[in-house]
């Protein structure tokens, strides 16, 4: 006996005739016949009685047809559960520092996104501090966080406290960025002291874990530097950069189409050394999704084709 005997009763008593069910099941009388014998056999009953008027339920075959509804009700139960879990809007979400070659990644992602899937999908730009909070807050469920490698250490602890995954996506020597009308835009060997009499535009938020922000701000955002415009959102920066020609940016290299778009290149600083990371976090509970494993793919194609 299996499912199907049990549809194949179910119909037979439905509509009092084995050659309608059978047209309603989309099989041929003979073999509906032989499967209603097979199981009465099995079973050691009889289910209907046949006659010129059709096929009527016997006592035993009434008592068998509310056994085989309830079941059948169970298993449409199960699979109309299981078929709106697989329906479900698909989520994906993700704290990002403020980055071009990340950007781009996402962008692409999106893009490929099947238009078929419903998905709620949540990008958000921020620094570390924040990424973390939201992963520990379950809002979201992966994060890339940017520091000095020199940080390392207090970021490892950290996160092993926190119960954090943290996989290396890159390590990077910051490049400026400028617009091409720049007065050192054009000046083969940039040192750091040739930035001081322009306007750097930064974060004003930068974060290492168990230490003081006097201290990381000594070390993110040097005192030596006079002028600065402090932004919270990466649009912002390229639109300045764009239009005051006195402007300059730190950060990771920028894809080719938006330098092109805004008139901006990148400069290399001979004396800098500082050298940054991007780290993939999430918890160590969590199980990639393949959305995840989607932008993931974007994102490592991203970091080969600008950042090499």
């Amino acid at each position: 006996m299996n499912i199907m005997h049990l549809r194949y009763v179910c119909e037979i008593a439905k509509t009092s005739s084995i050659s309608q069910a059978a047209e309603n099941l989309f099989m041929s009388q003979p073999n509906l016949s032989r499967a209603i014998k097979e199981l009465e056999a099995s079973l050691n009953i009889e289910i209907f009685e046949r006659s010129s008027k059709g096929m009527k339920l016997t006592v035993k075959g009434e008592e068998f047809l509310h056994y085989a509804k309830r079941i059948l009700d169970e298993v449409d139960e199960i699979e109309n559960l299981y078929n709106t879990c697989a329906n479900e809007r698909v989520s994906f979400s993700i704290s990002v520092p403020r980055s071009s070659y990340i950007a781009k990644a996402f962008s692409e992602f999106a893009r490929k996104l099947e238009v078929e899937n419903k998905c709620e999908i949540y990008y958000k730009e921020t620094n570390a501090l924040r990424a973390i909070r939201n992963i520990l807050s379950s809002h979201y469920n992966l994060g890339i966080i940017r520091y000095l490698s020199k940080f390392d250490n207090y970021y490892r602890l950290m996160l092993k406290d926190k119960d954090l995954n943290a996989e290396l996506i890159v390590e990077f020597k910051p490049i400026v960025v400028m617009s091409k009308n720049h007065r050192l835009a054009n000046k083969e060997v940039i040192m750091g002291s040739d930035l001081l009499e322009f306007v750097e535009i930064a974060h004003a938020d930068p974060y290492v874990p168990d230490l003081p922000m006097t201290e990381v701000k000594k070390i993110e955002l040097p005192e030596d530097i006079n002028k600065r415009i402090f932004i919270f959102e990466r649009a912002s920066q390229f639109t300045l950069l764009e239009t005051i020609h006195s402007t300059y940016m730190w950060g990771s290299r920028v894809p080719k189409e938006l330098l092109d778009k805004h008139n901006l290149v990148e400069k290399e600083v001979f004396d800098c050394k500082k050298i940054y990371k991007d780290v993939l976090i999430y918890k160590k509970d969590y199980r990639l999704k393949d959305i995840d494993k989607q932008f993931l793919t974007e994102l490592i194609n991203q970091k080969r084709i600008v950042i090499h």
